[in-house]
């Protein structure tokens, strides 16, 4: 699929692919940036006024608690008034005593005139004798049968009602309706306080967004629109049932246009029923400013994106222009027309190129003119190299030049009687010739050994009896193969720094026996030793990645050649004693070793 979508673009035109990456890359992405915006601030702008929303309920609930709490205590002060127990349980015998009863009790009437949030104050009862005054009712068939009295003669608790009214009952008002028993009388009644609509009403009129309260039947006891009390919430389409809806905030259609309610419960106390809180705003009223900033913000992007891609356009048209010029001078110098010149203007990458084209076809007419001189040069070339390898081939003839001279300095001591200068001469000569054996094989421990005994031999004639040393070899292991000069550099460091800088003999021991399937390789001398800064020291430039003193080069690369052929476990152990001596050593596993 990737190599058919880059087959693809290859074959797409230079402007074409500038456009088709401008849309992808630049238009595309900023229009979506765009919208994402223009759906973060509408979003915000519904968040901030749903916030404002909740706050101005709980506003309105704390508002209206305190005002329904001077009801609730006038209410609960009638409970237990003597003056109105006797009133609506004494039996009247005339209208004359009854007028003088009600013009005798003016606690109602007191309350009213006291407290500016209660409008009027009833009491039904089931005295027959009373008669309607618009304070003391009689209990008729119609207020029997009415939602309120039902309820409220369930329990002695308060109950808030918007009383629909009718003739006999003209409240239309939120009122406090509430059972008062009366043990003595074996009798009841349910008293009602009607709340002033105006102050309830005043407590919404400031609201920014249109603000309802209502009873559990759904009527609207309050509004910001004075208009809608007494309506149901069925009448005032919403588009859901409110009344079933718990507390929230939930999306609507209120009158046809898409709306945000939010939805709240007031509780008075002591009640054994609940006010709903609900307030409504249109969305398209809350996210028409944002809208119109992001409609303004789009005109502007998508204004902005047109010129851009119109520039766009020309750029890559121009540029294919001078590209298709620079093609047919390519043609011309592919049919061979080596005096083609190219006139593009310009300082950009396609100028360049230009340049560079008609530099190359200078260059070419240059190398074609001196194809005579360059192959009148490579037949030189090639008589000198025949020289070389003549040369080389007569400077094999030096090695086997040396060895001769060596036993021919041999013999010669021999003959005089120089026993031992014929054998440091024998030794040495046998050292060399080993060495140059060797070459980048492998050879074995006993074939190492020798060499290092030969060094060792020669080194004692240099240094007398201030050398000595001892080898051991484990017959199970001498036949063993190792890279060649890995134990002899190590013997010529314990002579170098253990001997030259000690005075007296010292000893240099080496042993190599076969350990638990393993072949261990210990180099030990009695010399000078090293200090411990200068064996860490010395270490750090064995392990280094790049050699810092080449008296060090033997170690370095024998600790190399070790972890690169068996690991790491393989590398060279150093252990010393200042002043007491210096033990080098290296460990390798014996099933790497194959037997000759």
């Amino acid at each position: 699929m990737l190599k058919r979508l880059i087959r693809i673009t290859n074959d797409l035109k230079l402007k074409h692919k500038l456009l088709i990456s401008y849309v992808l890359v630049v238009m595309i992405p900023v229009l979506i940036i765009g919208l994402a915006v223009t759906s973060y601030f509408r979003q915000q702008a519904l968040d901030n006024a749903i916030g404002q929303t909740i706050i101005n309920v709980d506003k309105i609930k704390s508002q209206t608690a305190t005002m329904l709490r001077v009801p609730t205590d006038i209410s609960n002060m009638l409970m237990f008034n003597t003056d109105l127990k006797e009133i609506v349980n004494r039996r009247y015998k005339s209208v004359v005593e009854l007028t003088s009863a009600y013009l005798a009790y003016k606690d109602f009437q007191e309350y009213r005139r006291l407290y500016r949030e209660v409008a009027g104050i009833r009491f039904y009862s089931t005295n027959p004798t009373l008669i309607n005054n618009l304070e003391f009712i009689p209990v008729n068939e119609r207020t029997k049968e009415s939602y309120w009295y039902k309820e409220a003669l369930k329990t002695t608790s308060i109950g808030w009602f918007y009383i629909p009214g009718n003739e006999d009952n003209p409240v239309h008002r939120l009122s406090l309706v509430r059972k008062v028993p009366f043990a003595e009388y074996k009798t009841e009644g349910v008293l009602m306080i009607v709340i002033n609509q105006e102050e309830l009403n005043g407590l919404l009129r400031q609201e920014q967004f249109e603000t309802l309260i209502t009873d559990e039947q759904g009527y609207v006891v309050a509004a910001k629109n004075t208009e809608l009390v007494g309506k149901t919430l069925d009448e005032l389409d919403f588009g859901v049932d409110l009344q079933s809806q718990p507390k929230g905030t939930i999306e609507a259609d209120f009158q046809g246009e898409p709306s945000n309610i939010v939805i709240d419960e007031l509780g008075p106390g002591s009640s054994f029923n609940k006010l709903k809180v609900i307030s409504v705003f249109a969305t398209k009223n809350i996210v028409k400013d944002a809208n119109q900033i992001s409609q303004i913000g789009m005109i502007f992007i998508t204004l902005v994106l047109v010129i851009a891609l119109l520039l766009v356009y020309i750029i890559s048209f121009l540029t294919s222009n001078r590209l298709l010029r620079l093609s047919k001078h390519l043609n011309k110098l592919a049919l061979g027309d080596l005096n083609v010149t190219s006139r593009i203007d310009g300082n950009d990458e396609i100028g360049q190129l230009s340049r560079q084209f008609n530099y190359m076809v200078k260059s070419i007419n240059e190398l074609m003119t001196q194809v005579v001189e360059t192959t009148e040069q490579n037949n030189r070339l090639e008589i000198a190299q025949k020289e070389i390898k003549l040369k080389m081939m007569a400077s094999q003839i030096n090695p086997h030049f040396l060895f001769n001279a060596l036993e021919s300095i041999r013999m010669k001591a021999h003959i005089k009687g120089e026993a031992e200068i014929a054998n440091i001469v024998r030794l040495l000569g046998k050292l060399m010739r080993k060495s140059l054996e060797i070459g980048s094989g492998k050879t074995t421990f006993r074939a190492e050994l020798e060499m290092v005994r030969s060094y060792l031999e020669i080194q004692k004639f240099r240094y007398g009896d201030r050398l000595a040393f001892e080898i051991h070899l484990d017959p199970m292991v001498e036949k063993m193969y190792i890279p060649p000069l890995i134990i002899q550099p190590i013997v010529e460091n314990a002579i170098v720094h253990g001997l030259e800088n000690k005075e007296g003999q010292v000893q240099v021991h080496i042993h190599i026996c076969m350990k638990d399937g393993m072949v261990r390789v210990k180099v030990k001398d009695d010399g000078a030793g090293i200090t411990p800064e200068r064996l860490a020291e010395v270490m750090r430039f064995v392990s280094g990645p790049e050699e810092e003193e080449k008296s060090r080069i033997g170690m370095r690369n024998v600790h190399q050649r070790l972890t690169l052929t068996y690991g790491d476990n393989s590398g060279l152990q150093i252990n010393s004693m200042y002043g007491e001596g210096t033990e080098v050593s290296f460990t390798l596993p014996a099933g790497g070793n194959q037997h000759v």
